[in-house]
């Protein structure tokens, strides 16, 4: 059986510059079955999930559901929900957590402050505290947008909690469908594709050491794009893999060609040309669709290290 994750992994698609794009993550546990826009889609009361689509709107943060990995045909229900908000952007990157019984708290936070990596109203509205448990993993499962999160995504989840891996989460809508298994690791917020439980036990370590896998990546969550492509074309570069160590700093230019600054801590830069290009030949770029399309790609064109700072 064909997907488009198999057409994506065939083609050898690139992966890099194709994550979801947020500063700022808030999750919400939602047992039982998710549509296809789980927000307004599942057993969370619609009128809610809409409301926090629009109270999170234009602020940095995205909002997901997740669940424990297992059966979800319909489970009793638990009042007791895990809440999770997680900010990634690096010298700033967080993870606090809470639980809550009446998940219209959530639109008592502050979120253009949560996205702007303000933890505050996590603490007031929720009683958030710092997680000092283990990283998590965030697996796409959300069949229903496309089967691939199903299919490959599931059995994912279920094989890293089966082998003791506590922050396991399945989670909603990630993008990028066609590089499933794809997961999101927080706090740091890289994402990965085609992911396999060996490489995303590797990950989980590399975060604990405040070490960032290249291997496998789709880019920080912290960035646009060209960013995400950048950024790790400089790790790769420069063999710099502590998590803090590089920001993107600028980005001139527009589609399909930008001018991305990446800075070191220690006060190197570097200037990445990155291009935007077409995944050839077209493709179905999800398994709902007969169309065919050819999605965009980063292509990272130059890296060029800088002997001045750049000025303004």
């Amino acid at each position: 059986m064909s997907t488009c994750a198999t057409v994506s992994r065939d083609l050898d698609e690139p992966i890099s510059g194709t994550a979801a794009t947020a500063t700022t993550w808030l999750l919400l546990e939602q047992p039982g079955p998710w549509g296809a826009k789980a927000l307004t889609s599942s057993h969370l009361d619609p009128a809610l999930g809409r409301a926090l689509e629009a109270a999170a709107a234009h602020t940095g943060v995205r909002i997901a559901l997740i669940r424990r990995p297992g059966r979800h045909a319909d489970p009793a229900p638990s009042r007791v929900r895990q809440v999770y908000a997680a900010h990634t952007v690096p010298g700033n990157a967080w993870l606090h957590s809470a639980t809550t019984t009446e998940p219209q708290d959530l639109l008592a936070l502050d979120f253009a402050a949560l996205g702007a990596g303000d933890p505050r109203s996590f603490g007031s509205a929720l009683g958030g505290r710092v997680h000092t448990a283990d990283p998590l993993a965030l697996v796409c499962t959300n069949g229903k947008r496309d089967r691939c999160c199903a299919l490959l995504g599931r059995p994912l989840a279920a094989e890293l909690a089966a082998s003791g891996v506590d922050g396991a989460w399945e989670v909603t809508h990630l993008g990028g469908h066609r590089f499933s298994p794809t997961v999101l690791v927080l706090p740091y917020g890289y994402a990965y594709g085609r992911a396999e439980a060996h490489a995303v036990k590797e990950i989980l370590h590399g975060v604990q050491e405040g070490r960032v896998v290249v291997e496998g990546c789709r880019g920080g969550s912290a960035w646009e794009r060209p960013g995400q492509a950048a950024e790790l074309a400089v790790r790769t570069a420069a063999g710099e893999y502590a998590v803090d160590a590089l920001s993107v700093v600028r980005t001139d230019g527009a589609a399909p060609r930008w001018e991305v600054t990446v800075a070191h801590v220690d006060g190197r830069h570097w200037r990445v040309i990155v291009a935007q290009g077409a995944s050839l030949p077209p493709r179905p770029e999800s398994c709902g669709t007969s169309v065919l399309g050819s999605p965009a790609r980063m292509d990272v064109v130059a890296v060029r290290e800088l002997t001045t700072a750049p000025t303004g």
